[in-house]
C-alpha cells in the first residue's frame, strides 16, 4: 500500500512514493530508501501520533520504502504520508496514487507546517496528481495553481477523514478545501513620494531604463546622495509579473521556506547584507535551497555598499548574470536553479566616501597624505586605498554592468527646484516599453532587451544612417569589449522603446554610451 508525497531538491524536487508493508515479526518500523536522520526519526513521531490520536498502531513488523530509493530524502515533511501509508497497509484507509500528502507530525497528532508546498503541488500536477492534503497553514499556498484540489488539515485525524471522504465520494470535503490568492501589498504612499524627490535626474532616468529593459546598474557617489533610497524605489516602476512568471517566483520563495500568502505578482526586490556568504547569495546547503539570486528571479538583487561584500561573492555573480541560472554541484548530483535577475549595486567613490566632496572643515595642518582639508577634498584615502577598493569589483563583473551612474550630493538649486517626476508617470512609461518588448519577443523565448544574445541583437538592434555613424564613432573612441559593444546596443534599444521609436536613432545610441561611460568622472577607467 502506498501514499504519494514530495521531497524538495533543487527547483523541480522529487515526487516520492511511500510504500508500506506489514508482516509478522518483532514489532518495529524499518525505513529504506536513503532516508536522512529527520526521516528515520519519523518512526517514533508516527507511533506516538497514532496513539494520541486514538488510532491503534499495528503490533507487527512494518517496512517503509521511499521510492525512488536511490535519491536521498530529508526533512520531516514526510511524516504524515508515512503515517497514512501505514494506515493504508493496515486496511484502515484506502490507498491511492492520485493524492499527495505533506506534513510534519507532532507527538500529539497535530500537523505542523512545512516549506515547499507550492513546489510540491507543481511537481505533483506535472506527475498527474490532482488531490493534495497539506497543513492548514500551507493550504492557500498549495491551492494557487489551477487544477490542484487542496485540503488543509490540522491533525492526523483530519487527514484520515479527508482521505476517507475522497475515496468514498471522489472529492475533498468542502469544509477542508483551500483556495489560493494573489499576494503582494500595494506600495505605500510614502514610497511613492520618495521617487519624486528633487534632484538626481540622471540616476532616476537610469533606473527607468533598467526597469524597462532589465539591465544591470551601478550607482556610486558620496553618502547621503540618495543612492540607496532611490534604488529601493525601483519595484515601484517595474511592470508586474505575468501569471507564469509569478508562479515561478512564488515557487522559489516557497522552496526557500519563506512565508507565501498568495501568488507573488510584483517583481521581487532582494537586498542582502554585505556579510552574506556565497552560499546565502548563490544557494546551496545540505538540502539545496535557493539563494538570493534565485529569490530575485524576475526581479532585482540590490547590493548596497557593494565593495564591502566578499570578493568571492561578487565574482561568483558573473556566471549567473550570463546564464540566467545557477548550477550547484554536489558529489551525488548537480542542481539547477533559475536566476534571471537584475543586479543593482551602490557604492561610495572611495572607502571613506568623501572623494570629490569638498570638506566643510578648515585646518592649517595637512593630513597624513599631504592634502589640506577644506582646500580641494575631504577624502583621507590614499591612491592605493581607492584602487584596492574598486579592484574588488573586477573588470569582468563591471563589464556586465550596462548602466553606470555617478551621483553627487544634491545642490541647493536642485533642492529648491520644482516638483519632480512621479513614480506613477515613470511606471507608465516603463509599462509601455515592456509591452512593446512583449509583442516583439512573443514566441522567441526572450523576456527583456537585456536578455538578447548576439544573434538576436543583429535582428532587433539593427542600425542605419546617423545611428550607425554615431555608434561606430563611439566604439572606435572607447575601444570597448565585445560584451560592452552588445550592451550599448541593448540599452539603446530600451531607450528607443521608452521613446516609442520603431528604430534606434543616434540620440538613443549617445544616451546609451553616456550611461556606459561617464566622461570626466575619476573612475572613467572602470567604464569600458
Amino acid at each position: 500500500m502506498f501514499i504519494m508525497t514530495y521531497n524538495p531538491f533543487g527547483y523541480e524536487g522529487i515526487v516520492i512514493r511511500v510504500e508500506a508493508d506489514i508482516r509478522r515479526g518483532i514489532p518495529g518500523i524499518d525505513i529504506s530508501g536513503l532516508a536522512a536522520g529527520a526521516v528515520r526519526e519519523a518512526r517514533e513521531r508516527v507511533r506516538a501520533a497514532f496513539r494520541n490520536s486514538g488510532f491503534k498502531f499495528p503490533n507487527d513488523r512494518i517496512l517503509i520504502n521511499l521510492a525512488p530509493a536511490g535519491v536521498r530524502k530529508d526533512g520531516a515533511a514526510l511524516d504524515l504520508a508515512i503515517a497514512l501509508a501505514v494506515m493504508a497497509a493496515a486496511g484502515a484507509i484506502p490507498p491511492g496514487d492520485d493524492t499527495m500528502v505533506l506534513g510534519e507530525l507532532e507527538l500529539s497528532g497535530r500537523v505542523r507546517p512545512v516549506y515547499g508546498t507550492l513546489a510540491a503541488a507543481a511537481a505533483g500536477r506535472e506527475a498527474g496528481i490532482r488531490h493534495f492534503i497539506v497543513p492548514s497553514v500551507n493550504a492557500s499556498e498549495a491551492a494557487i495553481l489551477d487544477g490542484c484540489d487542496v485540503a488543509g488539515v490540522d491533525s492526523l485525524e483530519d487527514a484520515v477523514n479527508v482521505l476517507r471522504c475522497l475515496r468514498e465520494h471522489g472529492r475533498l470535503p468542502e469544509t477542508a478545501r483551500a483556495r489560493g490568492t494573489k499576494g503582494g501589498a500595494a506600495h505605500a504612499p510614502e514610497a511613492q513620494a520618495v521617487f519624486a524627490v528633487k534632484g538626481q535626474k540622471r540616476y532616476k532616468r537610469a533606473l527607468e531604463i533598467a526597469a524597462a529593459g532589465g539591465h544591470n546598474l551601478l550607482v556610486f557617489g558620496p553618502p547621503g546622495s540618495g543612492k540607496t533610497m532611490l534604488a529601493r524605489c525601483m519595484p515601484l516602476i517595474m511592470p508586474p509579473l505575468t501569471q507564469e512568471e509569478a508562479i515561478t517566483v512564488t515557487r522559489l520563495h516557497s522552496l526557500a521556506g519563506l512565508s507565501v500568502d498568495g501568488l507573488i505578482m510584483k517583481p521581487p526586490f532582494r537586498s542582502p547584507h554585505h556579510s552574506a556568504s556565497a552560499e546565502g547569495i548563490l544557494g546551496g546547503g545540505r538540502a539545496v535551497r535557493p539563494g538570493e539570486i534565485s529569490l530575485a528571479h524576475f526581479g532585482v538583487l540590490f547590493l548596497d555598499e557593494a565593495p564591502e561584500f566578499k570578493v568571492n561573492v561578487l565574482q561568483s555573480l558573473r556566471e549567473p548574470l550570463e546564464d540566467r541560472r545557477i548550477t550547484i554541484s554536489r558529489a551525488e548530483s548537480s542542481v539547477r536553479l533559475p536566476a534571471n535577475f537584475q543586479l543593482v549595486m551602490a557604492a561610495n567613490p572611495c572607502p571613506c566616501g568623501r572623494l570629490g566632496v569638498k570638506s566643510g572643515e578648515h585646518r592649517d595642518s595637512e593630513d597624513r597624505y599631504g592634502v589640506k582639508a577644506g582646500t580641494e577634498t575631504g577624502c583621507y584615502c590614499s591612491g592605493d586605498d581607492i584602487m584596492r577598493y574598486w579592484r574588488r569589483f573586477g573588470g569582468a563583473l563591471l563589464d556586465r554592468i550596462e548602466l553606470r551612474v555617478p551621483v553627487n550630493t544634491p545642490s541647493v538649486s536642485d533642492l529648491s527646484g520644482g516638483a519632480e517626476d512621479t513614480a506613477e508617470a515613470a511606471a507608465a512609461r516603463v509599462g509601455r516599453a515592456a509591452a512593446i518588448q512583449a509583442v516583439r519577443f512573443a514566441g522567441t523565448g526572450f523576456r527583456r532587451n537585456a536578455g538578447l544574445d548576439a544573434g538576436a541583437i543583429d535582428r532587433y538592434c539593427a542600425l542605419g544612417g546617423k545611428a550607425l555613424n554615431a555608434f561606430t564613432g563611439a566604439v572606435e573612441k572607447l575601444g570597448i569589449s565585445g560584451r560592452a559593444y552588445h550592451g550599448i546596443l541593448r540599452v539603446a534599444r530600451t531607450v528607443a522603446d521608452l521613446e516609442g521609436a520603431d528604430s534606434i536613432g543616434a540620440e538613443h545610441i549617445m544616451e546609451a554610451v553616456m550611461h556606459r561611460r561617464h566622461g570626466d568622472d575619476p573612475y572613467d577607467v572602470f567604464s569600458v
